[in-house]
């Protein structure tokens, strides 16, 4: 396939045949991956991948419970954090090792636990704690089959909508994907990033086979990747501090527990010091905030990948490890003369609603390529201008979608039967 140009829909760039598109918070701009005289080259399975891109942000503190098929980056954290002054700890279940790395994150550490869909099902009242203390933390889930123990060792996608709706209440969430090392590597720093300006839960999502999949990995030299630090406080010792007393361009500094300020932290609607309050404004206003401090941006965060969609009559839109095959599916379809396109999407919630609507706008069909039942093909059939014109690809019985299978779905859509 050709080289890779990124560029930015919001600005205008030309159609590439291969590009980027992200809105202003989501520049790849700095994420090259050219080899320089400082980095290094891997040869790697994606679970160290984001391993290594967690270390690259900062990541300082790290608690898990080993689970199948995301163990590894836990394995990998007991032996790299202590090397470098930093904490791991292995906890007695997945509910404490997100409780442990939201305590972790109020002392001033970036933190981050990894796990997979059980795991996850654990997580989630600590999960909406975290967002409704507004917590800056990474969780990784390596997804498997589901639901229950399922199949631990075959890949899936059947987390998507557990991601964006597993905690109860009115709330918004950040979930981010990738389909190779090198833009795993990538995520996991913009993870870490994002969680720190928005002061929110991040979910980096792959499957197990990518988990898995040894492949190339260059890591950058330290500094030529943006890393976004804790935004804390300016406010003296003395002072009266107001722990949520948002700023003017919507952030939120911190203060260190520990450190200068004594403040309260709580998973109830709470005022701007940080107490409880069951005040209708009040409250009407944190849950504005929660929300809105992410969805009013989904534009900005959005960000895909694009492939031959200049002009494409036929779009494929995917992500994670089947955007692999349809990738393949697109680039031999171009060979052939049919003018074929894939947007493989990045940024998974918030979705990328108007992303997904311009690039389907001018498409006389839609297919989109996943390994669950569906879960992003009815929010894409929401989407774009006319659902009717949007089909599905999918295999959920732990096996990876061939391109056989989506010529298949092609085959059909095109008229042409199986």
């Amino acid at each position: 396939m050709s080289s890779t140009t990124r560029s930015s829909r919001a600005n205008g760039a030309a159609a590439a045949t291969d590009r980027t598109s992200t809105g202003s918070n989501g520049s790849r701009a700095a994420g090259t991956t050219a080899a320089t005289a400082k980095s290094r080259t891997l040869f790697v399975p994606g679970n160290e991948a984001c391993a290594e891109g967690a270390l690259y942000a900062g990541l300082g503190f790290f608690a898990g419970y080993p689970i199948t098929p995301s163990s590894e980056i836990a394995e990998i954290m007991s032996r790299r954090l202590p090397e470098r002054g930093d904490r791991f700890i292995q906890m007695e279940d997945e509910i404490a090792s997100l409780c442990a790395i939201v305590g972790a994150s109020l002392t001033g550490s970036k933190v981050m636990t990894a796990t997979s869909g059980p795991g996850f099902s654990l997580m989630q009242e600590a999960l909406g704690y975290g967002i409704m203390a507004e917590i800056p933390l990474v969780i990784v889930d390596v997804m498997r089959g589901g639901p229950s123990t399922g199949m631990p060792t075959q890949g899936s996608q059947g987390d998507i909508n557990q991601i964006r709706w597993g905690t109860h209440g009115d709330h918004s969430i950040i979930a981010l994907t990738a389909s190779t090392n090198q833009a795993l590597f990538e995520t996991t720093v913009r993870a870490f990033n994002l969680a720190e300006t928005y002061r929110t839960p991040v979910v980096v999502l792959y499957d197990e086979l990518l988990g898995h999949l040894r492949e190339k990995l260059t890591i950058p030299e330290p500094g030529e990747l943006p890393l976004v630090e804790r935004l804390r406080t300016g406010v003296p010792e003395g002072v009266d501090y107001h722990p949520y007393l948002i700023r003017e361009d919507g952030r939120l500094p911190m203060s260190d527990f520990g450190g200068v300020h004594r403040y309260n932290v709580t998973g109830l609607y709470h005022d701007m010091w940080g107490f409880p309050s069951t005040d209708p404004r009040t409250v009407d206003e944190l849950a504005h905030h929660i929300y809105d401090k992410i969805e009013l941006r989904a534009d900005e965060l959005a960000q895909a990948r694009e492939f031959y969609m200049e002009d494409a009559e036929i779009v494929f839109i995917s992500y994670g490890s089947p955007a692999r095959t349809a990738r393949q599916v697109v680039h031999q379809a171009r060979i052939n003369g049919q003018r074929l396109g894939l947007l493989e999407l990045e940024t998974i919630w918030p979705f990328p609603a108007r992303m997904v609507r311009d690039a389907c706008r001018n498409a006389r069909s839609t297919i989109v390529v996943e390994m669950n039942m569906g879960q992003m093909y009815y929010h894409i059939r929401n989407a774009v201008e006319n659902p009717r014109s949007v089909f599905l690809s999918n295999r959920v019985d732990g096996r990876f979608i061939t391109p056989k299978d989506i010529r298949r779905v092609l085959r059909i859509v095109e008229g042409q039967g199986e």
